[in-house]
């Protein structure tokens, strides 16, 4: 949720005006489920459903992607964990990985981009609020967009769990950035 916050600063040459991000952490039906509870109520826009494959069995991960399909509900899902979104701002990943590995591939990414001069070494860590800064000033988000895109349409079947690595997450920070 953190990184999404930050998007109520973000000004990029158009206007947000009202962002909530709700943090649920529960399992990826529920998450789909509640979108659709707050999609009914006709209070918002749009409503994104955003999670990850994680250790969710395949058949609840596919499910809850088509449910939101079939619900209006739009998703920005990341097989396996949305640090594959941080990645995409330094480097093009094409095979899957971890999460521990992800975190290790951040840190390591953001020590080595010849913008980051701090004389300690960054770690990462997954709730830290400034992730969104640290993405996007020691990385880039045109590039992230670029490979989570370009990785996405190599994908054309239902079976999203099989899609690793894969994540739709450049979709809603398209929508955010206008």
């Amino acid at each position: 949720p953190n990184y999404f916050e930050a998007f109520r600063t973000f000004n990029r040459g158009t206007t947000i005006y009202d962002i909530e991000v709700k943090g649920l952490g529960s399992n990826t039906i529920s998450v789909v489920d509640k979108a659709i509870e707050l999609k009914d109520k006709g209070e918002y826009d749009r409503v994104w459903a955003v999670f990850d494959k994680d250790s969710f069995p395949d058949n609840k991960f596919n499910n809850a992607i088509i449910k939101a399909k079939d619900n209006g509900i739009c998703c920005a899902w990341s097989n396996e964990a949305f640090e594959l979104w941080y990645l995409y701002h330094f480097e093009n990943r094409t095979t899957g990985m971890s999460r521990a590995e992800y975190q290790k591939a951040i840190s390591k990414a953001v020590n080595k981009s010849p913008k980051y001069k701090r004389k300690t070494a960054y770690e990462y860590a997954k709730n830290d609020k400034n992730n969104y800064n640290i993405m996007t000033t020691y990385g880039s988000m045109d590039n992230a967009i670029k490979f989570a895109k370009t990785k996405s349409l190599e994908y054309s079947d239902l079976r999203y769990a099989t899609h690793n690595p894969c994540t739709m997450v450049y979709k809603l920070v398209r929508q955010l950035i206008g």
